[in-house]
């Protein structure tokens, strides 16, 4: 062996040892900065970028920053914990050394019987168990509370339950957040009279996840609001089980609940059931939204009285989709009333199934209702009336061109060739990078994590995600992705590492290769104004791989090519200083004949799959490689 493989191999055990004596954290904090080392996972990754890119081109700081921060010791200390599957006992020392996404664990729970108001702000990761139980009278309000956090986590068990004429208010709640994960469960059960209001809950935010279970259940006259809740919020689930249920006289109102919000889903299964004089209404609910998913349960069974109003429900929404399954079914006389609802510009579906069933004489009005709707087993003692029963609204259809577009696809999104020249005004979208900050894992540790629906039960394990958890439905989500069957003529693959990546991309293209992303943020939501534009390969058809940002634990990306496509770069100018703010990368693809009928960006431009070629900027922290130019 020569003298320089046997140094580096006395180095490494004398680290690993130094780590079996010291564990993983304590290494990590005395050890010195990562780049001082020729052993850590980024200089590691230098020497295998020199030896697998054919071209001395500078690195990019945006794609090695990314690199695992991991000290050389942490790096053999967790890769030996992986290969004997033992990452999930040092969970929080591994996520913070290696800058994962993970949940933090809760405190012990709150348990405090208090006879005064309670004010909690800037609070955050709180565990509120049995909290203000049997509280008689008295205001508890949450006001700031979890306010522009990453990962959020609150969790209120049996909160208020059995108290008097108490009231709660949940004002300016985990606005802002990124990753929320809060749960209601039991809340304010047996309660008589009071009021639980939810203002700006979880507004702005990045992935929700949000459960109300058995709230105010077999209460007796307590009313419950949600005012502007996960308004303009992406992506996430609220889940109402057993909301209300055996509960009497208690009204619920969601008023501007999920407007402008993008992809988000809400199932209310038994809410109100068995309950006694429920008013519950809908207002403004899924108004503007892109492709809510509503799913109604079960939804006041058995109840008696009950009167359900749904207003403006899911108005100007880009598609959308809700299916009440048995709702209202074996109720006493209810009134129910859809006025206005489901005017989606994009026809989204309606299904009603087993709804009214065995109910006497019901009362249902669809007034201005929207399209697409199927009506199976309806109740046969419902009296429905329907006025104004239509097939399309244009309200959001506008004309460019000469062609019907869909205005609620974000400006700039999605834009044509044509556009990319100097001189040319046109918005810009907003490119920002909505996911929380990770880094890749060193391919050393990576490769000994499970990655694959089958071995999914392991994986949950590690990164300690229960049952119907957050982190089980991003992982889940990422996995099915990844697994995907490629589309016509697109090579795919998933990274976890950027030695990965590299592989991949020149697997593709060569090892004459560069990787190219848009400069910076700015521009972002304003016009902007073309500058010099270049085409990558002369501006000829070129092949090319583009990396997306996946939601997981640690930094993953989906790498794919299709064929037929160009890459540009343009200088991004200040359409009134005409002075540089970035420097951006566009790709366009010209084959879009496989693409869906409903795909955004023929809403966004008029047109159908294969007629038109579409293009589109590279978003922050996602990327493009291509030839070197």
């Amino acid at each position: 062996m020569s003298p320089l493989p046997l140094l580096l191999l006395l180095l490494l055990s004398f680290f690993s040892a130094s780590q079996a004596r010291s564990g993983p954290m304590q290494v990590a904090s005395a050890a010195p900065a990562a780049d001082a080392s020729p052993f850590t996972p980024k200089a590691y990754l230098v020497r295998y970028w020199n030896r697998h890119v054919a071209n001395d081109l500078p690195k990019p700081p945006f794609l090695l920053s990314k690199a695992s921060p991991l000290t050389a010791a942490d790096a053999v200390a967790f890769a030996k914990l992986a290969a004997r599957g033992a990452i999930s006992a040092h969970l929080p020392s591994f996520c913070t050394a290696a800058r994962l996404l993970c949940f933090p664990e809760l405190p012990s729970a709150t348990r405090e019987r208090h006879d005064r108001d309670s004010d909690f702000a800037t609070y955050s990761n709180k565990n509120f168990t049995t909290y203000g139980a049997s509280r008689a009278g008295g205001h508890d309000s949450f006001k700031g509370y979890a306010v522009d956090q990453n990962l959020p986590v609150s969790s209120f068990h049996q909160y208020s339950r059995g108290s008097i004429t108490h009231r709660d208010e949940f004002s300016v709640y985990a606005a802002e957040g990124n990753v929320a994960d809060q749960s209601f469960n039991s809340y304010g059960a047996g309660s008589t009279g009071g009021h639980g209001g939810f203002v700006e809950y979880n507004k702005d935010v990045n992935i929700a996840n949000l459960k109300f279970n058995n709230y105010g259940s077999s209460g007796e006259g307590r009313s419950h609001s949600f005012t502007g809740y996960t308004e303009a919020t992406n992506a996430g689930d609220e889940t109402f089980a057993t909301y209300g249920k055996g509960g009497n006289r208690a009204p619920n109102e969601f008023t501007a609940y999920a407007t402008e919000s993008n992809h988000v889903g809400s199932g209310f299964s038994g809410y109100s059931q068995g309950g006694d004089g429920a008013n519950n209404s809908f207002t403004s609910y899924g108004v503007g939204g892109n492709n809510p998913q509503n799913s109604f349960k079960s939804y006041d069974n058995g109840g008696n009285g009950a009167v359900e109003s749904f207003k403006t429900y899911r108005e100007r929404a880009n598609s959308g989709d809700d299916s009440f399954t048995s709702y209202a079914k074996g109720s006493n006389p209810a009134e129910v009333n859809f006025a206005n609802y489901g005017k989606s510009f994009n026809e989204g579906t309606d299904k009603f199934t087993g709804y009214g069933g065995g109910a006497p004489a019901q009362a249902v009005g669809f007034k201005v209702y929207g399209v697409n709707n199927t009506f199976k087993a309806y109740g046969k003692n419902a009296v429905a009336t329907f006025s104004s029963y239509t097939n399309r609204t244009t309200s959001a259809i506008a004309a460019v061109d000469g062609k019907n577009v869909n205005t609620w696809v974000e400006p700039g999104k999605f834009f044509r060739e044509s556009m990319l020249k100097t001189g040319t005004v046109m918005p810009m979208p907003d490119i920002r990078d909505k996911m929380p900050r990770r880094s890749f894992l060193p391919r050393s540790i990576a490769s000994k994590l499970p990655f694959s629906t089958a071995k999914f039960d392991e994986l949950k394990q590690i990164f300690h995600a229960g049952e119907n958890s957050t982190m089980e439905k991003i992982m889940a989500d990422a996995l099915g992705e990844c697994e995907r069957v490629p589309s016509r003529g697109e090579s795919k693959q998933c990274v976890s590492s950027i030695e990965d990546m590299i592989d991949f991309a020149t697997s593709i293209l060569g090892r004459d290769v560069a990787v190219r992303s848009t400069e910076s943020i700015e521009g972002s939501n304003r016009e902007i104004l073309i500058g010099q534009v270049k085409g990558i390969n002369g501006g000829r058809v070129t092949k090319s791989v583009s990396c997306h940002q996946s939601l997981f634990p640690y930094l993953l990306y989906y790498c794919h090519s299709v064929p037929k496509v160009r890459v540009y770069e343009a200088d991004i100018l200040d359409p009134k200083l005409k002075t540089k703010i970035n420097h951006g990368v566009a790709i366009c693809h010209l084959d879009t004949s496989a693409w869906s009928a409903n795909h955004g960006a023929f809403l966004a431009l008029g047109s159908s799959p294969g007629q038109i070629e579409v293009c589109h900027w590279i978003f922050e922290n996602d990327m493009n490689w291509a030839i070197a130019d």
